[in-house]
């Protein structure tokens, strides 16, 4: 087969993909669980109920035409929700102990290879983000993780959440280069299969500890992909960065 033109750019996915969300949702949850009487134990999979309602989250946005609102917003209401599955009523709680526990989502962790991986890249390709969360919550994790993004952009810029094709289309328009010059780089094959399908090239990264080694929910989307790696410092010598 021949090999796929290099892009022009690369737009990062980046929850699960850039940043290891479930490890770090857990540890600041543990805190939060064990200041309102709820066992830290349980944090992991507090973690997981909050995270699950993402992807309904999103359609849900899209289908019911209401306005766009930040990412912020959106977790603030997956955090309650999950609370009262848990038989918490969240009116009952301290505002601040739940704004700070919503900004848990800007503390994320990087992935080990994750730094050194997007400095490579770096070196011959404009970065960017192309992500669900708001800009501020994206660059509070990038200052407190050292993520040196060239441009934050993604949903709030677009004012469309993946896969919606004008989160991906904007992207590329706003960096002055044409769809399949742009190449969207994420762990999660519904993400690239939103993104081919606006016309993206695609490169697969793999993250099987994402979901603590649970399956993917949307491995069914996989596909054969421009480029697929086992990590940022392996796609930086797919590209010869």
């Amino acid at each position: 087969m021949t090999a796929p033109s290099l892009p022009k750019a690369l737009a990062f996915d980046v929850f699960g993909t850039v940043v290891d969300w479930r490890t770090s949702v857990t540890r600041e949850s543990a805190g939060f669980l064990a200041q309102i009487g709820e066992d830290p134990e349980d944090a992991a999979a507090f973690a997981d109920a909050w995270r699950s309602q993402y992807i309904a989250a999103m359609v849900g946005m899209r289908k019911s035409g209401r306005a766009f609102v930040p990412l912020d917003v959106l977790h603030r209401e997956m955090l309650e929700s999950a609370l009262r599955e848990r038989g918490v009523d969240p009116a009952g709680l301290d505002e601040g102990l739940l704004a700070d526990w919503n900004r848990a989502w800007h503390r994320l962790d990087p992935w080990p290879d994750t730094v050194e991986g997007l400095r490579r890249l770096k070196t011959r390709f404009p970065i960017v983000t192309c992500s669900n969360g708001n800009i501020a919550l994206i660059l509070n994790m990038a200052r407190r993780a050292g993520l040196p993004w060239d441009a934050i952009l993604g949903a709030e810029v677009s004012g469309a959440y993946k896969p919606d094709p004008r989160a991906y289309l904007h992207t590329a328009e706003v960096l002055g280069i044409a769809p399949g010059e742009l190449c969207l780089v994420a762990a999660h094959h519904g993400d690239l299969a939103g993104a081919r399908k606006a016309g993206l090239l695609c490169a697969y990264v793999d993250r099987p500890d994402e979901y603590g080694g649970a399956p993917a929910p949307d491995a069914h989307y996989e596909q054969a992909w421009e480029w697929s790696a086992t990590s940022f410092i392996d796609l930086a010598d797919q590209l010869g960065c």
